[in-house]
């Protein structure tokens, strides 16, 4: 063999072995980690009955994340947000989360919308071993059982409900209608509804169906206005719960009505118009133009230099579970795993953000703790 042929050889023995090697170095890299950034995937309803809650809220956590890139990023790493529709369907979830994982390389997910969709996927994230943090979601079953690689922020709707009636009963109001999502997040609730109803020894309330993900509301208008109730409870997204309150105003019913905080946008407010006025509304997070809480101001300080979004409570949510995974990235060290991150996350218990303390530990994933009952004013803001 002459000698050119066998440099050429060995040249290219050499140049299969480096593949292999950089292929084997990729097949064990951590998906979604490169020298320069972190890829976290999002599946979300962008469209659907609560896509304007999920864009500010996606808006809001962006905008946190671009502070720390600004800033160089998590150890020299830029966050990248891969965010996909899902119509706020659950098989469109399943699909989204399978496209993130094997598409674009997710390291983790973050800021899921809603109940059925986030439990459409808790399989797949427990089989892949991927952390997903701060579904926008307060049902039981994203916390009991604990999910190892599941990560809460907002409280539960059942103490949302829970709350709200221990107001209305205080107020001397003991007889209630409800309009519910026909689906795990209304069933859900409507469990905090019942054990709140046993604990104050209120008679049973009036039940009023809708489908989800649809405004027809009609049935339920009529079925609640009929039964005169002093105060009506509202577990619906934004669509629908907007749809009732006009038709049940035009219809003439007066009563007290009251929403939990998934509808708290700002667009949701507006659209109301007058009927706005008076509403009651729970809320898993502190108002975000208060100056006596510190997250809150942070979160108006940042908002100065992008005027274009909203001061709601959907951008305040994903300001601040933004803020969560940064911190857990941080902590899961300048070489992450998946793993890493959980235990980053974990040994968060007692973080401050700004005033509000997480719960998060080996054995606990509940995030904040936080509820309060806020009225409409008739500007269509909160005024408490």
């Amino acid at each position: 063999m002459k000698v050119h042929q066998k440099l050429s050889l060995a040249v290219s023995i050499s140049a299969l072995s480096l593949f292999g090697l950089l292929a084997a170095g990729s097949a064990n890299a951590e998906p979604g980690i490169t020298s320069n950034t972190i890829v976290i995937g999002q599946s979300a309803g962008f469209t659907g009955t609560a896509a304007e809650e999920v864009k500010q809220a996606t808006a809001g956590a962006q905008l946190y994340f671009d502070i720390v890139n600004k800033q160089g990023g998590v150890f020299g790493r830029k966050i990248v947000l891969e965010s996909l529709d899902d119509g706020f369907e659950p098989k469109r979830t399943v699909e989204n989360t399978r496209k993130l994982l094997n598409e674009k390389n997710a390291f983790a997910l973050f800021l899921y919308r809603g109940t059925p969709t986030t439990e459409s996927i808790l399989g797949a994230i427990n089989d892949a071993k991927v952390p997903l943090i701060a579904p926008v979601s307060g049902a039981t079953s994203l916390h009991e059982p604990m999910q190892h690689y599941l990560f809460n922020v907002r409280s539960k709707y059942r103490d949302e409900v829970g709350t709200a009636i221990e107001q209305l009963s205080g107020m001397g109001l003991q007889r209630y209608a409800v309009l519910v999502s026909n689906d795990s997040f209304g069933n859900d609730a409507l469990e905090g509804l019942k054990q709140a109803i046993k604990k104050y020894k209120l008679p049973e309330p009036v039940v009023a169906n809708y489908e989800r993900n649809t405004v027809a509301v009609e049935g339920a208008v009529k079925k609640i206005f009929d039964a005169k109730p002093q105060a009506v409870l509202m577990i619906c997204t934004a669509k629908p719960c907007a749809a009732f309150i006009k038709q049940y105003r035009e219809a003439g019913g007066q009563q007290q009505l009251i929403t939990l905080s998934n509808v708290s946008s700002q667009v949701f407010l507006q659209s109301l118009g007058k009927d706005a006025r008076g509403l009651g509304m729970t809320q898993v997070f502190p108002n975000p133009r208060s100056s006596s809480t510190q997250i809150s101001k942070e979160f108006m300080t940042a908002l100065k230099t992008r005027s274009e979004l909203s001061d709601s409570y959907p951008t305040l949510e994903g300001y601040i579970s933004a803020k969560i995974l940064v911190e857990g990235l941080r902590r899961a060290g300048n070489k992450p795993t998946r793993e890493s991150l959980v235990s980053g996350l974990e040994g968060m218990g007692g973080y401050d953000i700004g005033g509000m303390s997480l719960k998060y530990g080996p054995n606990s994933r509940d995030g904040l703790n936080f509820i309060e009952l806020t009225v409409i004013g008739k500007d269509g803001y909160v005024l408490r």
